[in-house]
């Protein structure tokens, strides 16, 4: 196999490949390809109508009327940007900063109210 340069790759990536990666009997990069290579089929795939769904994530079409492995795909890129999204969430952080008050539950689902500090 032949060898490329050094790329870096978001830990929403990598983090995923290095925790399947052994059970699959395969080394961190060579689950990430072994991800990208089916990615590039699907991609390929004359199966898949990779212009609606473009459409669809770009907010100019319907998921509804995608086919079943349109929405297949839709449904990876949400799961992908919303993990993103949460990754980069600190709304403790936020509130306290803000000066208000939240709530939570704790582990056993009792509501735990934190007064606003300031």
């Amino acid at each position: 196999m032949r060898t490329t340069p050094a790329t870096r790759l978001p830990a929403d990536v990598y983090e995923p490949a290095a925790a399947e990666a052994p059970g699959a009997s395969r080394t961190v990069p060579q689950q990430i390809a072994h991800w990208a290579r089916i990615g590039r089929e699907l991609e390929m795939s004359p199966q898949v109508n990779h212009r609606a769904v473009q459409q669809v994530l770009a907010g100019n079409g319907s998921y509804d009327l995608l086919g079943e492995r349109e929405q297949a795909v839709v449904r990876g890129n949400w799961a992908e940007r919303w993990a993103a999204l949460r990754e980069g969430l600190d709304l403790e952080a936020e509130f306290k900063a803000a000066g208000r008050s939240y709530s939570e539950a704790d582990e056993d689902g009792n509501l735990i109210i934190r007064p606003a500090i300031g």
